[in-house]
């Protein structure tokens, strides 16, 4: 587990696990290992895609001991966040769900409504299971998960082009593609035309249609059960910003925010004193 916390410290989810209270920072980081596990047997390329699709499995196994009453097996740490906060058993499974999508096969212009079903297993899943954390009323939380969600997930697939095509994967849309006039090829081929702009402009849009939505609920929400996402939602709405300012047009450099803007957002968000 000390290994994973010096990743959680790097993390994009550190600064808004730090500002929860103690119970409630421990089943963040429960949420965060549990993702970190099963993205890592998705992502780490290490072993045949059945033998990564097998420790998949395997934790869909411990998770039906888990919510049996039985040995939980790996998903142990997960005992008690399931039973503090009522974490539901669906919204964990979506998630391998979501790592199995990139497991049986390196995703590559994915049509419009299998994109959204992947936003919506490996990040709004997430944000289902966070919100209960944070004590959001139900259908408030429901609805955060589903824009707050999509719209990092977006901003992430825009911000990694090179990162994902180097594994051989492309998560923008063959819908986006066919709007800027690129054939679905390899993705190497596809993010070397100049078009990929344009195409990317599509996902952005609706990554700010989501930042919109997310902004209308956190703000008739209780301000206590919402600073968390505000301020994951503060940071990649910038990041979105800057990558909307530069364009994804050859050759691109990987967007990050200043050591200001970091600064800025963690004083906005009363992480400093």
């Amino acid at each position: 587990m000390a290994a994973l916390e010096a990743k959680v410290a790097k993390s994009s989810f550190y600064a808004a696990m730090k500002m929860m209270p103690p119970k409630g920072r421990a089943g963040m980081f429960a949420i965060y290992a549990f993702c970190r596990a099963v993205d890592d047997i998705a992502d780490d390329q290490q072993g045949s895609r059945p033998q990564r699709a097998a420790a998949l499995d395997q934790w869909r196994a411990d998770l039906d001991a888990l919510y049996a009453g039985g040995d939980p097996g790996q998903a142990a740490f997960l005992v008690e966040p399931v039973r503090d906060f009522d974490l539901e058993k669906p919204d964990f499974v979506a998630v391998i769900d979501g790592m199995a999508m990139d497991v049986a096969g390196d995703i590559v212009a994915p049509d419009a409504a299998t994109l959204d079903l992947y936003c919506d297993r490996v990040a709004s899943a997430v944000g289902r299971l966070s919100v209960k954390v944070f004590g959001m009323e139900r259908q408030q939380g429901i609805e955060l998960s589903h824009h707050l969600g999509r719209a990092l997930q977006l901003t992430n697939i825009l911000r990694d082009f090179d990162e994902d095509a180097g594994i051989g994967r492309l998560y923008v849309s063959s819908d986006a593609l066919a709007v800027a006039g690129i054939p679905v090829s390899d993705p190497a081929t596809i993010i070397a035309d100049p078009r990929i702009d344009a195409a990317a402009r599509v996902l952005a849009q609706a990554a700010r249609g989501h930042y919109a939505a997310a902004d209308r609920v956190m703000n008739a929400s209780r301000q206590g059960s919402i600073k968390a996402p505000r301020l994951m939602r503060a940071a990649y709405g910038k990041i979105l910003e800057h990558m909307l300012v530069q364009g994804w047009a050859p050759p691109r450099t990987r967007v990050s925010l200043s050591k200001a803007e970091k600064l800025w957002v963690l004083l906005r968000y009363g992480l400093l004193p």
